[in-house]
């Protein structure tokens, strides 16, 4: 609870004084979740980077330009200008023809084995993921990646939370059944 209210005194101060530091602050709150929501989406890092940019800079004009309009949930408005931003990277990405490179494998010594045991792993779960159909990956991403609750993915998805529990319930049981079949 402590956090929603640091949020809102500081949406406060960017919305009365532009207080650049203020914004800052939420900057460094959210820049990490964001950004690995984005990378999950993405899957390169320099864009990634520049989606993550363009979505802290498109909050920031619209603090500034509705400072009118209330905020019910900034969780909710940032995942939810990072989603479109993501939407409309793909639109413009298919306007463009584009060959990709295929990824670097990093080489395990005997230091980070484990790690890059977790790391196998966690890319076979996100192989599967992404077989699933967009909505179950997004709620997966939400709940189990980004930790949010029911409440700030319906904010997200602009769905009820009883949709979004049952949207999760049947994204796990199917999620569950790919591994299985894997």
């Amino acid at each position: 609870m402590k956090l929603k209210m640091e949020e809102k005194a500081l949406l406060f101060k960017i919305r009365t004084k532009k207080d650049s530091a203020a914004f800052g602050e939420l900057y460094n709150l959210y820049v990490e979740k964001i950004y690995r929501f984005v990378f999950f989406k993405i899957n390169n890092k320099e864009e990634t980077e520049d989606i993550t940019s363009d979505v802290f800079l498109k909050v920031w004009n619209y603090l500034i330009e509705n400072r009118k309009k209330e905020i019910g949930s900034f969780t909710g408005l940032i995942y939810r200008i990072a989603r479109n931003s993501i939407i409309d990277f793909y639109r413009q990405r298919a306007k463009r023809q584009e060959c990709s490179l295929d990824s670097v494998v990093l080489l395990a010594d005997d230091k980070n084995y484990e790690k890059v045991e977790i790391d196998i792993e966690v890319e076979k779960i996100m192989i599967v993921v992404k077989r699933m159909k967009q909505e179950y990956q997004e709620v997966i991403l939400h709940r189990f990646v980004e930790e949010l609750t029911t409440s700030e993915i319906s904010s997200i998805l602009d769905k009820s939370k009883t949709n979004v529990r049952v949207t999760l319930h049947r994204a796990t049981k199917k999620l569950q059944e790919l591994l299985e079949q894997d």
